[in-house]
């Protein structure tokens, strides 16, 4: 079993800390591989996260405007220099 002591860095506005080499090959992570962070009691939990990457037309299927907030863009007014 991996284990390692770490210190807790200041990174910009947020906290970071590094994985070694032994604990990341034991826990199958590798280097940008997608993880969640999650707190249950009083411990930290790193969980991988499904590396399924979706096409354009699997992610428009799952597109839905009450969700996400409807048109971004509207058609009938500009919002700059565009002509149409």
């Amino acid at each position: 079993m991996a284990e390692a002591i770490l210190d807790i860095k200041q990174w910009g506005n947020n906290l970071g800390v590094r994985l070694p080499a032994a604990v990341a090959r034991e826990a199958h992570l590798h280097v940008d591989q997608r993880v969640r962070v999650t707190v249950e009691g009083d411990q930290v939990v790193i969980t991988p996260v499904d590396a399924t990457r979706h096409t354009l037309e699997q992610r428009l299927a799952a597109y839905d405007p009450k969700r996400h907030g409807g048109e971004q863009m509207t058609k009938t007014q500009t919002l700059g220099a565009e002509r149409w």
